[in-house]
Formats: structure tokens, C-alpha cells, sequence
């Protein structure tokens, strides 16, 4: 049987793999390839490194499929402290999880619409890229409404971290800012003016601590078994 400690590295290591394959489609691809209001030049780098824009779709599916488990661990080891809200945490993200999954939709059309395939000689060129930067933004808003319920999932486990004995209490706080930091980010895009997020930069680096913090301690620390066997 995997003791809470060895558990606990588990859902370390799923983490890191979730932040790489995240940071990786996030940075490295979509930002990358798409050009704000500039559909032509999007498509044409979409065309030239579909292969890049494929791995950051594969990218996505892993993160999603990676995160569970490191979800049910991160419960399973941390009810102790406050079960009813950490159901609430799982049902949060499984709503995260949902719309951003059914999202990736709006992420792969691109492929599907600069294809050259036969059917689609009826629309002129430009048609097609202005179509495959919509289906991009759209993916974006999608993005950050699923990144609203991931908020709420931080605030409250960062909250349950923070009342726990298991781990030191900066993690929990760290995490509850990741969440603000979420909320504040996703909440800014969709209240802007064409869905600008001038915050973003700032918001990043806190969210980017708050996660890798977590993740890192998990993986090579553990959590303090001796105080759960006394819990």
C-alpha cells in the first residue's frame, strides 16, 4: 500500500506535469502563434508550425487528464481537515475541468478550417483565417470562465492547506492567492473592453509561485505524516 508521504510526492510530480504541459500550450503555443486582430498573420503561423499548434492541443489534453489524480490526492489526503469544503473544491474544478475540456473544440478548429480541405474552397483565404482567430478567441474567453471555478478551487484549498498541520502554513496562503490572483485575472478579461487583460503580466508571477511552491514541496517533502497519525 502507497503510504500518505510517497501519496503526497505522487501528487507532486502530476503537478509539475501539469504546470509544464499548461505553462508549455499557454506560452509557448497559443501566445506564440496567434496575433491580436491580425487573422491573416495568425493563420500563416498556425500553417507553418501546425505541428507546434498539434503538441500544444496534446499538451492540453495530458494537463486535463494528469490533473485529476493529482486533485483526488490532494483530497484524499487533506480531508482530514475539512471534508464538506474540499467536496466543494472537486466539484469546482470538475466544472472547470468540463468547460475547458469541451473548449478545446475552439482550440483545434483552426486546424480543421485551414486545412485546404475540399469542401472548404467556398470561403476565400481570409474568410478562413478570420474564422480560425474567432474560434482562438473564443478558446480564450472559454478559458478564463473555466479559470474562475479553478479560482474558487485554489481559494478554498488554499484555505483547507492553511488549517491543515500537514505542510507549513505559507503554502496555504501562497495557494489562496493563487486563487485570488484567478479570480481577479479571469474577472478583468471579461469585464475589459475587448477582452483586453493589462493585469495579466502582474498576476502571473504570484499564480506561478502559488502553484510551483505547492507542487515542489509535495514532491520532495511530503507532507508531515506524524501529525496526521495524531489528527
Amino acid at each position: 500500500m502507497i503510504s500518505n508521504k510517497n501519496l503526497a510526492r505522487i501528487a507532486g510530480f502530476c503537478y509539475l506535469i501539469v504546470i509544464a504541459t499548461g505553462l508549455f500550450s499557454e506560452v509557448f503555443v497559443r501566445q506564440t502563434l496567434r496575433v491580436s486582430n491580425d487573422a491573416l498573420t495568425t493563420a500563416h503561423n498556425i500553417q507553418t508550425n501546425e505541428m507546434l499548434f498539434r503538441w500544444g492541443f496534446v499538451a492540453d489534453l495530458i494537463n486535463f487528464v494528469v490533473g485529476l489524480p493529482t486533485i483526488l490526492i490532494i483530497y484524499y489526503l487533506f480531508k482530514r481537515t475539512n471534508k464538506l469544503l474540499l467536496q466543494l473544491a472537486v466539484a469546482f474544478v470538475i466544472i472547470q475541468t468540463a468547460i475547458i475540456a469541451v473548449n478545446l473544440l475552439n482550440q483545434i478548429s483552426p486546424l480543421l478550417l485551414l486545412s485546404n480541405d475540399t469542401y472548404l474552397k467556398t470561403f476565400q483565404p481570409d474568410q478562413l483565417a478570420t474564422l480560425s482567430l474567432l474560434s482562438l478567441n473564443i478558446q480564450a474567453q472559454g478559458y478564463a470562465i473555466g479559470l474562475v471555478f479553478f479560482g474558487f478551487y485554489c481559494l478554498i484549498v488554499g484555505y483547507v492547506l492553511y488549517k491543515s498541520k500537514y505542510l507549513p502554513k505559507l503554502f496555504g496562503a501562497l495557494y489562496a492567492v493563487t486563487g485570488l490572483c484567478y479570480l481577479v485575472n479571469s474577472f478583468t478579461m471579461l469585464l475589459s473592453k475587448g477582452f483586453e487583460n493589462p493585469l495579466f503580466i502582474y498576476l502571473a508571477i504570484p499564480i506561478f509561485i502559488g502553484e510551483l511552491s505547492l507542487c515542489l514541496w509535495l514532491l520532495i517533502k511530503g507532507i508531515d505524516t506524524s501529525k496526521m497519525i495524531k489528527n
